[in-house]
């Protein structure tokens, strides 16, 4: 087995995590996007620009790769059109390679009568269309694991951290810290599921130093699980001051809802933020190791100041963060 990974989707969010970090551990990197880079940010690293539809070039261009990790995620709004396509443009590509494969999954699986506490083998009873487009997803890979493909889910909660702007964390939750204030989508006493990306993408390095099993494997990343007021909590001890919360109008969105198509989608996922889960990482413990667990505080000050969301002192502070 080669030490070398074909990423797909490389300039997204989890992308450019995975990318940096299988390269940091000495992995050759092909890191498949639409677009590479002007600059080409590691020896490690040479990029593809064939579309991930022509499956022959693409397999071409990464001949060697035993491994591809799919971190390819179209729009909110595009879901019921692209997703399950584009995995299966992945899976022919792995397929192709005689490659292992491996998807970031997330709880949407489990529908809004899912228990608190997940396990990989808790069953999964979707409620939302992305929900039943997730288990299609994971469906098919499994289909394909019963032709012989070896695959694995690692799931997630919400991602925070990383490169890039787009997700919950920075558009709603932390969006206005600078200005003192905290928007948090749902009741505060209730626990939510965190992914601080750049752990994730060690995580995603340290499975797959492993040897996996012939079909679907599926593992958990615990990552932070908090309520809403443990978040809002911490993010003053790194901001070094009070903030103010609001919440999320829900009501106002369903109504635009009916205009807006990105406001729909958004509250189709609504009942994320009420109803309380966490991840249990045991079986990622004892399949991996120990996976990287960045403190809270320290993981929340990196990905505010990313952000541009902390004032000069905190700022400051981040220099010399563990």
């Amino acid at each position: 087995m080669s030490d070398t990974v074909l990423i797909l989707g490389a300039r997204g969010r989890l992308g450019s995590a995975a990318v940096a970090a299988f390269a940091a551990a000495g992995w050759q990197v092909l890191a498949q996007a639409r677009r590479a880079p002007t600059a080409q940010p590691h020896p490690r690293v040479r990029w593809i620009e064939a579309p991930l539809h022509d499956t022959e070039a693409l397999s071409r261009q990464a001949g060697g790769a035993s491994l591809v990790v799919h971190a390819v995620n179209p729009p909110y709004t595009q879901w019921q059109a692209q997703a399950l396509p584009l995995l299966c443009q992945g899976l022919d590509v792995a397929e192709r390679l005689g490659a292992r494969f491996m998807l970031p999954g997330n709880v949407y699986n489990y529908g809004a009568g899912m228990p608190p506490r997940l396990l990989p083998q808790t069953p999964e009873h979707p409620t939302t269309r992305k929900g039943r487009i997730r288990f299609d997803m994971e469906a098919e890979m499994a289909a394909r694991g019963r032709r012989g493909l070896r695959s694995l889910v690692l799931r997630a909660g919400d991602f925070f951290g990383g490169e890039g702007r787009g997700v919950w964390f920075d558009l709603v939750v932390a969006r206005d810290v600078a200005k003192g204030k905290v928007c948090y989508p749902g009741p505060l006493d209730q626990a939510h599921a965190w992914a601080y990306l750049p752990d994730l993408a060690q995580a995603f390095v340290a499975v797959a130093a492993r040897d996996w099993p012939l079909g679907l494997t599926r593992l958990n990343f615990a990552g932070h699980t908090l309520t809403g007021a443990d978040l809002h909590a911490a993010l003053e001890r790194v901001a070094g001051r009070s903030l103010q919360h609001k919440g999320l109008p829900w009501g106002l969105m369903r109504l635009g809802g009916l205009l807006i198509p990105s406001w729909r989608e958004i509250v189709e996922m609504e009942y994320l933020w009420r109803v309380p889960h966490h991840l249990d990482g045991a079986d990622l413990q004892a399949f991996a190791g120990p996976v990287p667990a960045t403190p809270l505080d320290t993981a929340l000050r990196h990905s505010l100041a990313a952000l541009g969301q902390l004032g000069a002192g905190a700022k400051h502070a981040v220099s010399g963060a563990a």
